[in-house]
């Protein structure tokens, strides 16, 4: 075996709310209604592989960035300096890197071992069906840095607010109760992260976001997105 060459096996393919890219929160924990559901596939679905993690309640999930896999550049140009502005991949959280690698923090909810093992997380950042390669426990005292410093990322950015049409409320009014609240709370800190690409002025111009299994149409004026209508796909 070539030392510098490996091969990365998945441990499963995690299952969330985001049937695409556009709307994908850019950073985890930015939507706590997303929901992720991972259940490992053998060898690795034993409980033992999971003994002792319901200890820790977030964890770092590496996954691979399967839509982008050999597309990668030396510069790129991130959201949060207006999409203008170069910075070296390695600055950045890209997805168009060389080994296609990500790392996302996630917030532990449940770990069920009846049948194989199925562990659901709150707060992912990923979109449906992305291979996850590893799971390792969030250890605050070694990862929390009060010292750190965090490049031209000095801080949250801007939120919108969300506002919802009579329309769009009719459609959440006719959901069980159960999704409608969730399917809400979620839209919402979704678009009140604006997803919309950095160049992006037209107060008029609709856009679409697949959350599940509803197309969600909705516009933005800069200051506020307003919620079109929600239909199932």
């Amino acid at each position: 075996m070539n030392p510098n060459q490996y091969t990365i096996e998945p441990i499963g393919l995690i299952r969330t709310p985001f049937v695409d890219k556009f709307g994908i929160p850019r950073q985890p924990s930015l939507a706590p209604h997303a929901i992720g559901t991972l259940k490992l596939v053998a060898p690795f679905n034993h409980a033992d592989c999971v003994r002792g993690l319901d200890g820790f309640s977030h964890l770092w999930l590496s996954f691979i960035f399967h839509e982008t896999l050999g597309r990668w550049s030396p510069t790129v140009r991130p959201p949060r300096l207006g999409g203008n502005e170069k910075v070296g991949v390695f600055a950045s959280r890209s997805p168009f890197r060389p080994n296609s690698l990500g790392l996302s923090l996630v917030r532990l909810l449940d770990i069920d071992t009846k049948n194989g093992v199925t562990l659901r997380f709150s707060g992912v950042d990923l979109v449906d069906q992305t291979p996850i390669v590893d799971i390792k426990p969030y250890i605050p005292f070694i990862e929390c840095q009060n010292d750190a410093q965090g490049g031209f990322v000095s801080g949250a950015p801007t939120t919108l607010n969300v506002e919802f049409s009579p329309s769009a409320q009719s459609q959440l009014a006719h959901l069980p109760a159960s999704d409608s609240s969730t399917l809400r709370a979620l839209i919402c800190e979704v678009l009140a992260q604006d997803p919309r690409p950095a160049y992006a002025s037209d107060p008029y111009r609709s856009y679409g976001i697949k959350l599940y299994h509803y197309e969600i149409q909705w516009r933005c004026d800069g200051q506020t997105a307003l919620v079109l209508s929600l239909e199932p796909r």
